[in-house]
């Protein structure tokens, strides 16, 4: 029984939540050990540091990581050569001019009074140079659906880092720029990894061509405007939260959201999984199956999501005790967690549609739709802070853009192939009880 057990787990789906269960757990412990070494206002300038250098990011890995897994996934070797090298031509032109611009910026740092904004422009280009590798890596290793590798590379990326942030908190040394250091360290680390292992392909540079340059380029000019304005959700809140109620409040909302990992590491590996199916249904012109696959994956997703976010909202105050400390108990942090809970049950249908109109080549679409979803929240948000005078005011109103991104989705996915909204749940709620039957026979069988 172990045995079939332990074969059951050995496929992709599982690899897949296990790489992101990986990177969310340790990323939550090393939040739990910064909460406690740093003041309030401290944690607040690291959450706006890192929610800035994670967007500039975007110009990289939204630019290529859709791009690359659709040109990549089911080609000739020859081909897979070129789209690497491509790729790797591309990202480091952009890991170059970043690199660039940071440096640009060294001779105004004594000029910029915001300390987290001076330590981004200090450190952010020689970050990005030394994750280039590894962040190759991981578009090759997603791409060929080699999860247990995409697992090893999240693994020691955020090990790294949890080991050196231990480190400068059992020697009471923590400080924002140390802990810099030892996220720069952590990425430098297992870029050498990717390396030593040849998973992030470095040889190939010499088989980029125009060409295939060319097509990237064009694909990746919608998936980057779309990921970065999706990114801007919470870089934009960050901002907002920041300069209208201070760090001391940023560091309260952020801690209130931590707990969206257990909505995030299903929705991000079923996504990784997802995508490769629906391109294949794609592909092969069965639009019935696509939306199919995509009804499968929305409803499963969700119904498995509904226990773990009702619990947290139940047991909010007991886990922002733990992750955040005595300090946070009587804060708002409770409360900001429960109202995201009960929001993220909408995820996975925003999620998997947007991910749907990249398949059938509707990327432009969704590019315009987040930008009408980012300035909903932006007005929403400040308008939310304005009549509240606190973070709620942000929390409660994050359901407008959800519904005006779902409401757009919706349309441009029926142009393609009609369907209803219950169908979905419907769907989902079969798939579900099928998939435990099924799971529960082969653990004890009759």
């Amino acid at each position: 029984m172990k045995f079939q057990l332990l074969q059951k787990l050995k496929n992709k789906h599982f690899l897949s939540f296990a790489g992101n269960g990986v990177m969310s757990v340790l990323g939550m412990l090393n939040m739990i050990l910064l909460y406690r070494a740093l003041s309030v206002e401290n944690i607040g300038m690291w959450v706006f540091f890192l929610s800035i250098l994670l967007l500039v990011d975007t110009f990289r890995s939204g630019f290529l990581t859709t791009a690359f897994i659709k040109f990549y996934a089911g080609a000739s070797e020859e081909r897979r050569a070129e789209v690497v090298g491509s790729a790797w031509y591309i990202a480091s032109g952009i890991t170059g001019v970043l690199l660039l611009l940071s440096l640009m910026g060294y001779p105004f740092l004594s000029y910029i009074k915001n300390p987290s904004m001076a330590f981004f422009v200090e450190w952010f280009g020689i970050i990005y140079v030394a994750s280039l590798p590894s962040f190759i890596a991981n578009c090759v290793v997603q791409a060929e659906q080699r999860f247990d590798q995409l697992l090893y590379l999240r693994f020691f990326s955020q090990g790294f880092f949890i080991l050196f942030v231990f480190i400068l908190v059992i020697t009471g040394s923590a400080n924002l720029q140390l802990i810099i250091y030892a996220y720069l360290a952590g990425a430098a680390l297992t870029s050498l990894f990717a390396l030593a292992m040849g998973w992030s392909r470095v040889n190939t540079f010499k088989y980029h061509s125009k060409a295939c340059i060319a097509e990237l380029f064009h694909f990746g000019k919608y998936s980057v405007g779309t990921t970065l304005s999706s990114n801007l959700f919470g870089t934009s809140n960050t901002m907002i939260i920041n300069f209208m109620l201070g760090p001391a409040a940023l560091a309260v909302f952020n801690l209130g959201q931590r707990l969206m990992e257990l909505v995030e590491i299903p929705l991000r590996s079923f996504a990784a999984t997802g995508m490769p199916e629906l391109s294949a249904a794609y592909n092969a012109g069965d639009k019935k199956l696509v939306i199919d696959t995509l009804k499968r994956y929305i409803g499963i997703i969700t119904f498995a999501l509904l226990p773990a976010c009702v619990s947290a909202a139940l047991l909010a105050d007991v886990a922002i005790a733990i992750i955040g400390g005595s300090k946070y108990a009587q804060s708002e942090a409770a409360n900001i967690m429960r109202i995201f809970m009960i929001l993220a049950l909408a995820y996975p249908l925003d999620r998997f549609f947007a991910l749907t109109l990249d398949v059938i080549h509707q990327p432009k679409i969704n590019f315009i739709k987040v930008l009408v979803m980012l300035s909903a929240s932006v007005v929403t948000s400040m308008l939310g802070i304005y009549l509240t005078g606190s973070i709620y005011g942000v929390a409660v109103t994050g359901v407008i853009p959800v519904i005006i991104g779902v409401s757009i989705s919706k349309w441009a996915l029926n142009r393609y192939y009609l369907f209803k909204l219950m169908d979905i749940y419907r769907e989902g709620f079969v798939q579900t009880r099928q998939l435990l039957q099924t799971y529960w026979l082969s653990l004890f069988p009759k």
